[in-house]
């Protein structure tokens, strides 16, 4: 029996799929080497409280938190990062967080989970006003 070496289409499609496997891997991970912690393990500045409008909600996404204003000078804050896979929430709309990578919901005044696959709140995250200038994380 003689062996034919594959075709060049099927050695292309393969490459291809094992490409995008592996990105689909890193991208859902939300892994970039050693894993960052869901929340502040320390005081974080996040800048003007002005910055986050009342009734709205603004990402952190280089510090992963999320601050809601719900009433004037009230604020809530939880973790940026999806309970479900790990990835780093990217945009609030309507009143909802959305995680990129699965389709994940929340409410962006409460951090539960309004759709999956994620099926825990993001965790709260103490934050408070400091001279105008809101910080998250313990003893805040």
């Amino acid at each position: 029996m003689s062996s034919q070496p594959p075709a060049r289409r099927t050695v292309l499609r393969g490459a291809a799929l094992a490409g995008a496997a592996g990105f689909g891997v890193a991208a859902c991970s939300g892994k970039t080497g050693a894993k960052a912690p869901a929340t502040p393990t320390a005081p974080v500045d996040l800048g003007a409280a002005s910055a986050v409008p009342v009734g709205g909600a603004k990402i952190y996404r280089e510090k992963r938190v999320v601050v809601a204003q719900p009433a004037k000078g009230q604020y809530k804050a939880f973790s940026a990062v999806c309970t479900h896979a790990g990835c780093v929430v990217d945009k609030i709309e309507d009143g909802k967080i959305n995680c990129p990578c699965h389709g994940s919901q929340f409410d962006a005044e409460t951090g539960k989970v309004l759709r999956g696959p994620a099926d825990a709140p993001l965790p709260a995250v103490p934050v408070k006003t400091e001279g105008g200038k809101l910080v998250a994380g313990p003893d805040a």
